[in-house]
């Protein structure tokens, strides 16, 4: 036996401000939020579709995000770029192990996951899985919540840039792989924010 949800009483929360509104039994164009007037929708259209797009986008920028350099350290004329890992590389050659580490797993393995865990997501509803809904629920909100973290990258380069400005002496400057970076974390997040995972229970309670 199915357990009564918002849906099945014909009843759509919104997304703002989680004013609940009664669907009406006929499509007459777009339903607007009572209380603070934005745009409320049982469902998003081709959700899966978009996700999925947004998703295959991010594991192909993933790869130059990787492969092309961050940041150029100029010392006293001497250039000196540094991928990802080749920085982590050299965080654990001076002994900073704990920042090595916070680095890899913010910038190289956390929008790994988050990806492979929206991939997996999405499989799971579109093969119809009806079992372990909490479990797939719980990992859609560790997404979430660890997400902001694969930002870290860009921020240090950033403050990197602001901070060390000695004329001759050092410069440091953003590369490629820093906007290929940055549109991997964008993409991802994006991604995230267009799954909805009340369809992984819409699919456990189909008959």
């Amino acid at each position: 036996m199915s357990r009564p949800t918002a849906r099945s009483h014909q009843l759509v929360a919104c997304e703002t401000c989680g004013q609940l509104s009664r669907l009406p039994e006929k499509a007459h164009g777009a339903l607007y939020c009572p209380t603070c007037g934005g745009r409320v929708e049982s469902r998003m259209e081709r959700m899966v579709s978009r996700t999925w797009a947004l998703v295959i986008a991010g594991f192909i920028l993933y790869i130059p995000a990787n492969l092309f350099p961050v940041m150029t350290i100029s010392i006293l004329g001497n250039p000196e770029s540094d991928t990802i890992m080749s920085g982590v590389i050299e965080l654990f050659q001076s002994g900073m192990w704990a920042i090595g580490l916070l680095v890899l797993c913010a910038s190289v393995a956390v929008p790994l996951m988050k990806l492979v865990s929206l991939a997996y997501l999405l499989f799971s509803v579109q093969r119809g899985h009806r079992t372990r809904t909490r479990d797939r629920t719980r990992l859609y909100r560790i997404v979430e919540l660890i997400g902001r973290w694969s930002m870290l990258d860009v921020f240090l380069v950033s403050i990197l840039i602001a901070v060390v400005d000695l004329g001759q002496v050092a410069t440091i400057s953003p590369e490629i792989g820093a906007v290929f970076f940055a549109s991997v974390v964008i993409v991802t997040m994006f991604a995230a924010n267009t799954f909805d995972p009340r369809i992984i229970w819409d699919r456990a309670e189909s008959p």
